[in-house]
């Protein structure tokens, strides 16, 4: 049967507005939840005083620490994180009190009443100020603001760079960018009536949700079920606010014993929740006369916030990538988070490679100018390949290692080196200035050595020849119950009709892990071929004998299930009814296990990763000679993304990285000001529009990959992971002016 290539399950529903978020979901004698913020950075000696709100019309409760059963504290690495404040302040976004009222409207008003006060401390709020040895210490009983620390130690750097031909030392800084999805945090919990807490919330891992409420409750999982429902934006937004949100929302059904919704608008979501990290990194970098990458030293700095969330494993990736996709052979790292009173950061896509690539990609074209090298040569003379050795000492061995292939197909496509001669390197007859710029990245694909890979996958096959699938990934609106059921079509050779995804809840599929790092299609497309491996076993061995042949002779294929001859067949609905018949419930529970991975804290080495996607992307600029303005005209994008379940899908996904890319690095930043967000809605944080939108293209390289079940390794991080060094490569070889902080700015008179 051919495999379909464009398709989208809840297409239709999303498209007529049918699709119900959290925030659409109604119960009978549902109240209304808001938060409530104080107006400190840093503080302690918190005191709420809820009386004069409770004195409004409508206001069921307000809220606080005290009232929480279990733990007020909660987090995916440490218990830091306040769900709700006790005691101290550490950062504007923490939440100190919560309201309940009848209306949302009375809610609102009664919230405004409430009485927070405190005894302000002096907020800590850059790096530098957090890594002063008599500054305070934010993380609480730590003995320094340096809240993690990763090494790399490959070779001996310092013992080569007096034999370099050229050493290049540069510093470069990243922003805070905010995730910016399209639907706010919501949630809407429901007591049911035999004990159990249901939560509909929009976030992106059911599980994770699941822990904080279980602790926050002091209530076993199997007394929480958090069903998964359509999602309206995260890009690694919504894992631990969002969680946060769900527990605050459970904690009011369980004390009320009612429905609680809690919904936030724009300004809440901007002030409380996690953004990416912002980066400072220094780069020493030598070169031969040739071009070889002989050594690098580099140190970074990123600046945590007020909690840690995911910043260990944010900077352990920067730590395994920190030389790009480059083989050196001597390396020194090392990677800092650090404390500050800043809104905390967290995951974003990309997840601590767009800082790092933004930095390294830019120093290649800095080591090709300087040598009189072109930057294509560079690259090919350093860049990882087969059966190469990384700088985390991993040999590529067991997959293609496909990057220059997808450089030169990008090359080809945009027709880079005619068009790099005729960059305008800071002159034109016009008042435009022409560049081109590309990058180049390895990106490992799942968790790798930062976590555990797992997956697992339910196929429940119906007395009428439908089936039911689910799987532990969660659909974040990227389109993961589409690949699924693209994936079990394919496997199972039937018509994809038949299959209908049904809704996830945490009490019917296993943890499998978070909907991150680029690992729902290989991991859960992994767990789809391993049940559906199991399911016609199972189904083979019970008909075999109807269709007159051995059970390893029964295929499937044509929407059918066949003998040795066409004679011999049966359709799935004679199929399962022949099951039934024999009592044997067609049901087949499937787990996948990534491959071993290994990494050695001390120094860095190790298999990172079981297999890595390969890009490049080529950026198009023009920069306006009066104004500086940088428009980016073109974009072509390749990646090797091992097997393309859904071409149209991994072309969105292309774009769409490309798109949130470009933000990052002409437009987008968090303003902070005293530790406060002043630009908390998109009037003032600024995304790309529409007619900041170059064209562009997409080229899907496939290399079957091994490690995958599937052959499949995924595109969500990769899209997004290298676009802003193309443009700053490209910017450079218009104007002749390297940036080197983002977003990436310049001057009119500095083009003069």
């Amino acid at each position: 049967m051919a495999r379909i290539r464009a398709y989208r399950n809840d297409a239709e529903a999303k498209v007529t507005g049918t699709a119900r978020y959290a925030d659409d979901y109604s119960f009978p004698g549902m109240l209304h939840m808001v938060p409530v913020y104080a107006d400190y950075v840093s503080a302690r000696n918190l005191a709420v005083n809820g009386a004069e709100a409770l004195a409004q019309p409508g206001c069921i409760a307000v809220l606080t620490a005290s009232d929480v059963p279990g733990n007020c504290r909660y987090g995916q690495i440490e218990e830091d994180y306040p769900i709700l404040a006790e005691g101290t302040i550490r950062s504007w976004g923490d939440v100190t009190a919560l309201v309940i009222a009848e209306t949302r409207e009375q809610a609102l008003q009664a919230a405004s009443l409430v009485k927070v006060t405190a005894e302000p401390m002096e907020p800590v709020l850059t790096i530098e100020a957090a890594l002063d040895p008599y500054a305070p210490i934010i993380p609480e009983g730590k003995d320094s603001n340096i809240v993690v620390h990763h090494r790399l130690r490959h070779g001996d750097p310092e013992a080569v760079f007096d034999q370099c031909e050229l050493v290049i030392e540069e510093d470069f800084h990243t922003q805070v960018i905010e995730q910016a999805y399209m639907e706010p945090e919501s949630c809407v919990c429901v007591p049911r009536h035999d004990g159990v807490l249901e939560i509909y919330g929009s976030m992106q891992h059911p599980f994770s949700t699941r822990r904080f409420v279980s602790s926050f409750l002091d209530e076993p999982f199997s007394a929480i079920e958090v069903y998964t429902i359509p999602m309206g934006g995260g890009f690694g937004g919504k894992d631990d606010n969002a969680a946060a949100v769900c527990a605050r929302a459970a904690l009011g059904a369980r004390i009320t014993g009612r429905p609680v919704k809690l919904t936030y608008n724009r300004e809440w979501s901007v002030r409380e929740t996690y953004k990416r990290h912002p980066y400072r990194m220094h780069y020493k970098m030598g070169f031969s006369s040739e071009g070889k990458i002989e050594a690098v030293e580099t140190t970074m700095y990123a600046d945590s916030g007020a909690y840690l969330s995911v910043t260990p494993w944010v900077t352990w990736r920067s730590t395994a990538q920190c030389c790009g996709p480059y083989g050196v052979e001597h390396v020194k790292a090392d990677v800092y988070g650090v404390a500050t009173n800043n809104v905390f950061r967290g995951a974003m896509r990309g997840f601590g490679a767009p800082q790092v690539n933004f930095a390294v990609e830019q120093l290649i074209d800095i080591g090709a100018h300087r040598l009189g090298i072109h930057p294509l040569g560079m690259r090919r003379m350093n860049m990882v390949k087969q059966n190469g050795e990384t700088v985390t000492g991993q040999i590529l061995d067991k997959h293609t290692v496909s990057l220059e292939e997808v450089m030169n197909s990008v090359v080809h496509h945009i027709g880079y080196r005619k068009k790099y001669e005729q960059c305008s390197r800071g002159t034109s007859d016009n008042d435009e200035l022409y560049g081109i710029g590309l990058s180049v990245s390895y990106r490992g694909s799942s968790l790798g050595a930062e976590g555990m890979d797992y997956c697992s996958c339910v196929i429940n096959g119906q007395h009428d020849g439908s089936i039911l699938l689910e799987t532990g990934i969660h659909e974040n609106g990227q389109g993961s119950e589409s690949v699924m059921m693209l994936i079990l079509a394919e496997e199972l050779g039937i018509d994809r009709k038949r299959i209908r995804y049904r809704r996830s809840s945490t009490s019917t599929i296993p943890d499998s892990g978070t909907t991150v790092a680029t690992r729902g299609t290989i991991m859960g497309g992994s767990s789809v071929v391993v049940a559906a491996q199991k399911l016609k076993e199972l189904i083979s061995s019970h008909i075999a004998q109807r269709l007159k042949c051995s059970s390893d002779e029964v295929t499937f294929h044509d929407d059918k299930i066949w003998g040795l001859t066409y004679d011999n067949s049966l359709t799935w609905e004679e199929a399962m009814k022949e099951l039934y018949l024999q009592r044997v419930a067609p049901y087949a529970f499937g787990t996948y296990q990534g491959p071993d991975v290994s990494w050695d804290d001390t120094t860095g080495q190790g298999d990172a990763y079981f297999t890595y996607v390969y890009s490049c992307q080529c950026a198009e600029v023009m920069v306006h000679k009066h104004t500086g303005k940088i428009r980016v005209t073109n974009v072509v994008a390749g990646h090797d993304v091992g097997k393309a379940i859904n071409r149209a899908m991994v072309l969105g996904q292309m774009y769409g990285g490309i798109t949130q890319g470009i933000g990052m690095t002409l437009m987008e930043q968090v303003q902070e000001a005293g530790g406060k967000i002043t630009n908390l809605n998109l009037g003032t944080y600024r995304i790309p529009r529409s007619t900041d939108i170059p064209e562009m293209e997409g080229i899907i390289i496939e290399h079957y990959d091994p490690l995958s079940l599937t052959g499949a390794k995924g595109i969500g991080e990769p899209a997004i992971e290298l676009i802003a060094p193309a443009i700053a490569n490209a910017v450079y070889h218009a104007t002749g002016i390297r940036c080197t902080s983002l977003p990436l700015k310049i001057r009119p008179e500095d083009l003069s």
